[in-house]
């Protein structure tokens, strides 16, 4: 399978040269690779210039400099990258953050999974930061992280692509319309990649990241239940009780102050019935734990 990777990139110096040394070891390389530098004024163009003339699949593209931070800043990057690969032919395109760095078969073993799955839309690995990766009770292995994403071209053009949101959650918009219009979505566990620089506090302290998420789970049309649970979930750890005591605290705020949601409500319906779906699988579990091992001893017994 061929592939095409985009790169939105924005001040990125620290760490977007682990991220090219990572993909010029690949033991499967792209078609074309993408870089847009999204108005960066750290010396990350300097980096990347480093490497184009060894490496010609690599392009760098400059979009102006952006007074305002948000998230659809993002997608504004991204589709200037997509300009200068949607009339190529290519069998997967990629979304790649710009501070990750990974084994060399990091792409060769993701390709393998698509091609293996003909109906497997978009696949991906956890990210590793400080060791640790999401707990996967509260962060199903059907979701596949922003951090790097792998579309089936089909996939990703009946999605429509990446939907601009200001306050966060495109990654999260397009996997799950992308499940919602009858794809599989797949993280797979038995690899990682590196993330080193922490998701949601980029312009925010942890305890502000944790208000932050939950108004996105508001936003996102995230079931009642679910956030409160993954709430309580979150009150073990760090920081403790306080992070959980945010995190619902922002649901809760967005709620009284009606905050716009930005999604469907059909992708809303069908969100919250996997939410209800997986906390039915969650708080079920050890009960049925409990009784398959309750008739085994009495098997035993007999």
């Amino acid at each position: 399978m061929t592939y095409v990777l985009i790169t939105p990139a924005r001040n990125e110096a620290d760490y977007i040269e682990l991220t090219i040394k990572s993909m010029i070891a690949q033991t499967s390389l792209p078609l074309k690779w993408v870089i847009v530098s999204d108005g960066s004024t750290d010396g990350t163009d300097d980096i990347v210039k480093k490497y184009l003339q060894a490496y010609p699949w690599i392009e760098l593209v400059r979009t102006p400099e952006r007074k305002e931070r948000h998230f659809a800043g993002k997608v504004m990057a991204f589709n200037a990258g997509y300009e200068k690969v949607k009339n190529l032919s290519y069998d997967i395109i990629g979304n790649l953050d710009a501070d990750l760095s990974f084994e060399k078969d990091y792409f060769e073993f993701l390709l393998s999974k698509l091609v293996e799955n003909p109906k497997l839309g978009v696949a991906g690995t956890p990210f590793v930061e400080d060791g640790k990766h999401y707990d996967f009770r509260y962060a199903s292995t059907d979701h596949v992280s922003g951090a790097c994403q792998l579309f089936r071209k089909k996939c990703f053009e009946e999605i429509g692509g990446y939907i601009p949101i200001k306050g966060g959650g495109i990654d999260w918009t397009a996997v799950t319309t992308a499940r919602m219009k009858g794809w599989q979505t797949r993280t797979f566990i038995e690899k990682t990649c590196t993330h080193h620089r922490k998701i949601g506090t980029g312009s925010n302290g942890k305890l502000m990241a944790q208000f932050k998420y939950g108004q996105k789970n508001y936003y996102l049309g995230g079931h009642p239940l679910w956030h409160l649970s993954r709430s309580v979930f979150q009150m073990k750890n760090k920081p403790y009780i306080i992070g959980g005591i945010l995190l619902l605290c922002g649901y809760i705020w967005a709620h009284i102050s009606k905050m716009e949601r930005p999604v469907s409500k059909e992708l809303m319906r069908f969100y919250r019935a996997e939410q209800m779906q997986r906390l039915n699988e969650i708080f079920h579990k050890p009960f049925k734990s409990k009784r398959d091992n309750r008739h085994t001893a009495e098997k035993v017994k007999k």
